[in-house]
């Protein structure tokens, strides 16, 4: 779950900072440091749904912004996709959704 809750906030991070013909953004990047492995690992071993919803809202609002807001296509869709993420009761229940936006992030990327 750490590493697809990484990935997640890697490709959100990607779309937001990088720019055509510029150093690619990395898991060792200081852009990623409230959003490693070991942070989301803390917040899965605490079993903190809430707190794993919270960073991924935070993520998740910089790339709706990006995207042009909920008003175009691709806007509507990453927010559809992180509703169903902050609907999820469990962690275990986070996994599909999460997937989902994972796959839909590298896709737009």
């Amino acid at each position: 779950m750490e590493l697809m809750l990484e990935a997640v906030a890697l490709f959100v991070l990607k779309l937001v900072h990088e720019t055509e013909n510029g150093s690619p953004l990395l898991r060792d990047d200081p852009a990623m440091d409230g959003y490693e492995r070991e942070v989301f690992g803390l917040l899965v071993r605490q079993d903190d749904l809430a707190g794993i919803q919270l960073k991924l809202n935070e993520c998740l609002t910089l790339a709706l912004e990006y995207l042009g807001g909920a008003h175009t296509v691709l806007g509507r869709e990453l927010q559809r996709l992180a509703r169903d993420t902050q609907q999820a009761a469990s962690l275990q229940a986070l996994h599909a959704p999460l997937h989902a936006l994972k796959d839909y992030l590298q896709a737009i990327l």
